[in-house]
């Protein structure tokens, strides 16, 4: 094997440090400057074995930065204590330390067999100590003082050399790891399920930590337990169902203390509870989000130290992010489980509804009937009905109620269900309206009233009574004209007390009545403009001679091709009747 060789009693002192000089103004890089500052001093000293240990100072440990000539797993592992073995005497002292045989000297530490030389210089700027360099030597006296004065020399000016290195170094990776954190948070934030939200923060955290075990765990909704919402363990994912209670373990620590804890060796952390029997550092971070607690970012290793204070701070500054996206996903998925319960709710609301809703138009011998019911959302107010009188009359019922939605759609079942109460009593309209108006005065609810028109059919006589409180005014197609009838009133359940007129026409084959709510005249195109009573009478007289559920639809597509692209803001409905055949009529009010 190779050794130290033999050299003049001077060595070439200021060529060897001009090299140096020239490595340390070319090169930022820490592993870039140590490599060729190792190749420079190989020129004067031929090692076999060299290192360049720098110092921890918050834990007063030294790690081998670059080393030739060690088995890699010890230069790996190692951990050496200021004051520990040659180098730790060495980085205590601030002095050389030159060993001529180590076989005599217990405070070498082997980290090569059959050693005998050993000589370490520390590396100190600015009265600091940041490290050591080692040379070792398999022949007994190897190095000279010749040698300790040119380590010495080297390392004064190495030391300045790799104090910048390190800064540079820590200032490049602060900025890529900035950089990379915005890039993460911008990421995190439009990730809103949460599922994929948890798969992501764990590809993402790699970029910064490898890691070989991950979980993210949640507080449940008692606060009290975190549970595993997302774990991998050696890249596969894996489903952990036990709850950890706040305060137990490292993970449950870092949750009720509300602090990063870093555990570089868990075998002897008495917090630590055993999860995963291959783990040896741990790092948990709490997810906090206003002042809360939310949940614990866990991070293991095979290796002990792997973690170090550095990944604290940066997961600690990630964690940030993470809390706020893990809220925002569950917050959506909050919303999402209302809408769909929303959702269920409105489809049975809307089931009921069209069971409040006739299931079919009824059948008599001189009338044709179409109605039709469009709410503005997904149910509305509106109401029509048709309700069976004894000798071949029909009571025909449509209506509006104040507001839209769910709170007009139940008032209106309310209406409805009045109307049906006092049916059996078979009541002229105008009675009908005033037992209506008094029932809601009985059950007055703030802002809310309702318009109605109530008309009765005799199919023998082919008579019709009409009342009204407050519909739009009623279209009477007779002769081959539109009549609009002058039928109106005050709303229902605004006024203990109302009266109100009624209206008797003797209608003739061809007559036809139509029926609608301000919904139809208040429709609105883009340029806002209503579509109103004269389309609406125009609509009427295009369709007399057609039946009457021609006349519905006409209106409807109408109405639709109208308000195309604009949202619809009321609840719609239309009601026709038509007598059969063809003739003319006459009207007169009681």
């Amino acid at each position: 094997m190779g050794s130290v060789i033999s050299k003049p009693d001077r060595l070439p002192v200021e060529s060897l440090l001009l090299d140096v000089a020239d490595v340390l103004a070319t090169s930022l890089d820490l592993d870039t400057t140590l490599r060729r500052v190792a190749e420079v001093v190989r020129k004067v000293i031929d090692y076999e074995i060299f290192a360049i240990l720098l110092l921890n100072e918050k834990t007063q440990e030294m790690r081998f930065r670059f080393q030739v000539g060690y088995p890699p797993e010890f230069a790996e592992r190692s951990r050496i204590k200021v004051g520990q073995g040659v180098t730790g005497i060495a980085a205590q002292s601030r002095q050389p330390v030159l060993i001529n045989d180590v076989r005599e000297d217990s405070r070498y530490i082997e980290g090569v067999p059959n050693v005998c030389s050993e000589l370490a210089i520390p590396l100190i700027t600015k009265n600091r100590v940041i490290g050591v360099i080692d040379i070792e030597a398999r022949e007994p006296g190897a190095f000279s003082e010749e040698h300790v004065r040119i380590l010495t020399l080297v390392g004064s000016r190495m030391a300045a050399g790799i104090e910048n290195a390190q800064l540079y170094t820590r200032t490049t990776k602060q900025a890529r790891i900035l950089l990379l954190l915005n890039e993460i948070a911008r990421e995190l934030t439009s990730i809103l399920n949460l599922d994929e939200l948890l798969g992501r923060v764990a590809e993402l955290v790699r970029r910064l930590i490898d890691y070989q075990m991950f979980s993210i765990l949640l507080l449940d909704s008692s606060g009290e337990k975190l549970q595993h919402r997302f774990s991998l363990r050696f890249n596969e994912n894996i489903h952990l169902k036990h709850e950890i209670p706040l305060g137990r373990g490292i993970v449950g620590y870092a949750a009720q203390e509300k602090q990063a804890v870093l555990a570089s060796d868990v075998t002897k952390d008495p917090r630590y509870v055993q999860a995963n029997p291959e783990t040896r550092s741990e790092l948990a971070v709490p997810l906090i989000y206003k002042s809360k607690v939310v949940g614990v970012l866990d991070l293991e290793h095979t290796r002990r130290g792997f973690f170090t204070e550095e990944h604290s701070r940066t997961m600690s500054t990630l964690a940030a992010q993470i809390a706020i996206a893990l809220e925002n996903a569950r917050l959506y998925e909050e919303i999402e489980r209302q809408e769909r319960r929303l959702e269920r709710d409105l489809s049975l609301a809307r089931e009921l509804q069209d069971r409040l809703l006739p299931q079919s138009n009824p059948k008599l011998a001189h009338l044709d009937v179409a109605a039709k019911f469009v709410p503005a959302r997904a149910i509305g107010g509106d109401l029509y009905d048709f309700i069976p009188y004894s000798m071949s009359r029909l009571g025909i019922v449509i209506g509006d109620v104040s507001g839209k939605g769910a709170p007009a759609a139940i008032y209106a079942a309310l209406v409805s269900g009045i109307i049906r109460s006092h049916a059996p009593i078979e009541p002229a309209p105008a009675e009908m309206l005033s037992a209506v108006n008094l029932s809601l005065a009985e059950r007055r609810i703030e802002a809310q009233f309702v318009s109605i028109i109530y008309a009765v059919w005799d199919d023998a006589q082919r008579t019709l009574t009409v009342s009204n409180s407050g519909l739009p005014r009623p279209i009477f197609v007779h002769g081959g004209k539109n009549e609009v009838i002058e039928a109106t009133g005050l709303p229902l359940g605004l006024f203990d007390e109302a009266e109100y007129d009624e209206f008797d026409f003797r209608m003739k084959p061809g007559d036809m009545f139509v029926f609608f709510s301000d919904g139809i005249l208040d429709a609105r195109n883009r340029k806002g403009e209503l579509f109103g009573r004269g389309r609406v009478e125009k609509i009427v007289a295009e369709c007399s001679l057609n039946s009457a559920a021609a006349v519905v639809e006409a209106l409807f597509k109408a109405v639709a091709e109208h308000s195309a692209g604009v949202e619809t803001f009321d609840d719609q409905t239309v009601v026709a009747i038509r007598v059969h055949g063809a003739a003319h009529s006459s009207a007169k009010k009681k």
